[in-house]
């Protein structure tokens, strides 16, 4: 369904960053809106979901998140990425099949730590591994971890657990309660593929693709259902060709609206921000290459461990690293251009970033 007007990328950019930084809200609306809060666990200087959300959310300090956590009616679960979600959204994704396939010793072992679960309510990993001595296995990236803790990883993953809320960064684990299967397939596929969009919009349709085959972390039971839910949103959503490639929105909305002004403010963002998560509309938008690059070897890393995009009103300018030494906040930035920009008001507007981001650490 082509829009009306004549698309343009300044009206896609304008778009991507007017939508996404709406006016600061509470917390729980913020994540409403946002539909999905990718997490990551690195600090520097603040955690990804943290780092989003001040944004976003009016007052917000580090740490928010996980302290209002067991109060909000959100869960820890696996969408496209790992991270917090409506309660809603996630239950649309369960009961959830795994690709990997449980011996009937992992389901005996499974069912013994759920008994002790709903016997003590919320259960440290610590207490399950005291309880079963699971012993110790090989993880993913050929370290040894608490066979415990990933079976409780696996009971989280397939819907019998739920995270209750985090003591010291430490998932502690409740019981979930059950979810029947989604009535129609179909229509659940659909709901899923509007979060994302009214995340990450707008998206070229190669990203919108690729983000329905990362449906497969969440919902791997409806694999075969993730092409049909692809070709029912390329056709019912606004669309427009602009410079040879495909753009998709949320229905209801117009790029090339007036409305999406942007304000004379510097923001730094997170690595998984919304506004500059997806590389590929990232570079159409703003013309060059950032990389996320904590898991780069320091040798080959062009613009540091957590180069934190900076946003110049609607222009991606370029990169932040922070530090706080000494109990205040440290940073070096580098841009595209070379040098920043020489527009009055950048360095004011700067200088309020950098207090905010202060204030935000609690520095003061």
């Amino acid at each position: 369904m082509p829009a009306a007007a004549a698309i343009t990328l300044e009206h896609l950019r304008r778009h991507a960053v007017a939508r996404t930084l709406f006016t600061p809200t509470t917390l729980p609306r913020a994540i409403a809106r946002l539909g999905f809060v990718q997490a990551d666990p690195i600090r520097a200087p603040a955690r990804a979901q943290d780092l989003t959300l001040r944004h976003r959310v009016a007052g917000y300090r580090a740490g928010d998140l996980e302290a209002r956590y067991p109060r909000l009616g959100i869960e820890e679960d696996f969408f496209v990425n790992y991270g917090f979600l409506p309660r809603a959204t996630a239950a649309l994704m369960h009961p959830r099949t795994p690709r990997t396939v449980w011996p009937q010793a992992r389901w005996a072992q499974a069912h013994e730590v759920l008994a002790f679960v709903h016997q003590r309510g919320v259960v440290h990993p610590r207490e399950v591994d005291a309880q079963f001595a699971h012993g110790k296995t090989k993880n993913w990236f050929g370290g040894s971890s608490n066979a415990s803790t990933q079976l409780l990883d696996g009971m989280h993953y397939r819907g019998l657990l739920r995270i209750a809320r985090r003591e010291g960064g430490v998932r502690l684990y409740a019981a979930r309660e059950a979810h029947p299967p989604a009535a129609d397939t179909a229509a659940a596929m659909d709901a899923l593929v509007d979060v994302i969009l009214a995340k990450y919009a707008p998206l070229p349709a190669r990203s919108l693709g690729e983000l329905v085959s990362h449906l497969r972390g969440g919902a791997p039971q409806w694999a075969g259902e993730r092409a049909a839910a692809l070709a029912r949103a390329r056709a019912r959503l606004p669309s427009a060709r602009v410079d040879g490639v495909d753009w998709l929105w949320p229905a209801g909305e117009n790029p090339a609206s007036r409305r999406h002004r942007v304000d004379d403010s510097v923001r730094l963002l997170a690595p998984f921000d919304p506004i500059v998560w997806d590389r590929r509309r990232f570079e159409a938008l703003w013309g060059w290459a950032y990389r996320f690059e904590a898991y780069t070897p320091a040798p080959r890393r062009l613009r540091g461990y957590y180069a934190l995009p900076l946003l110049w009103r609607d222009q991606v300018i370029g990169w932040g690293n922070l530090a706080v030494k000494g109990g205040a906040l440290t940073p070096e930035l580098g841009y595209v251009a070379g040098k920043p920009p020489r527009e009055a008001g950048y360095r004011a507007a700067l200088d309020d970033e950098l207090q905010r981001m202060g204030r935000f650490l609690g520095l003061g």
